[in-house]
């Protein structure tokens, strides 16, 4: 079976991927919606959302704003979360046993995440996971958020490895959409979401609630 092949590449979102921390995004957001007195519906807005660029979430609500601006909302959102999630930061159960037995068989990795600059280090920083991958792709590279394809397609080309061969790691629909338009099997991480949610993608593989659920499944055994 096709789902079965052994991947070339494997390709991970980061926020509720690498590591689970959709609430404390959720609890930044949240916070900043209030302050514009924007109304927030917390039970959606991480599914509806996640993935996007951030000038694409904001943007809407501020029509006339420049890229200056919209930069300095972003960032509002963004300082509360990193000052919250910083203490808790942690790799999802199994991922570095996976990244491990990835790197033995060559195979190589890369990152494609909506993240700004700032929230990329204090993840990849804080756990000294950057140098594990071949590449980091974000919007902030001049990439189009997901649901788009263009950065799982840009960490493809930069890994020498054909999308089909490429197995993108996801805890939201606008990723495992991104990844299905570009060619490529996904695996969907119950972080954020229960599995119901993915039901309608074709090209989800399986869907887990961390990596050490997924020992044994062949497209990971890079034979």
């Amino acid at each position: 079976m096709l789902s079965d092949r052994a991947a070339k590449a494997l390709i991970f979102d980061m926020d509720g991927t690498i590591v689970d921390n959709m609430r404390f995004h959720d609890d930044a957001w949240e916070r900043w919606y209030g302050g514009y007195d924007l109304p927030f519906e917390r039970a959606t807005f991480s599914a509806k959302t996640a993935g996007m660029a951030i000038s694409d979430i904001i943007g809407p609500h501020f029509p006339g704003a420049d890229v200056a601006e919209l930069d300095r909302l972003a960032e509002e959102k963004e300082s509360v979360y990193r000052e919250t999630y910083r203490p808790h930061v942690a790799a999802l159960t199994g991922l570095i046993e996976l990244l491990d037995r990835a790197r033995v068989h060559g195979v190589p990795m890369a990152v494609g995440t909506a993240a700004a600059p700032a929230n990329i280090a204090l993840i990849l920083d804080t756990l000294s996971l950057r140098e594990r991958f071949a590449t980091i792709v974000s919007p902030s590279q001049g990439f189009r958020g997901k649901p788009h394809p263009d950065m799982f397609l840009a960490a493809a080309e930069r890994m020498g490895v054909a999308p089909a061969d490429c197995i993108v790691f996801e805890d939201a629909p606008n990723g495992v959409e991104a990844a299905r338009r570009a060619g490529m099997r996904a695996v969907a991480i119950l972080t954020m979401l229960d599995a119901p949610a993915f039901a309608g993608f074709d090209n989800v593989i399986a869907s887990v609630p961390d990596f050490v659920a997924l020992n044994g499944l062949p497209a990971l055994r890079f034979a």
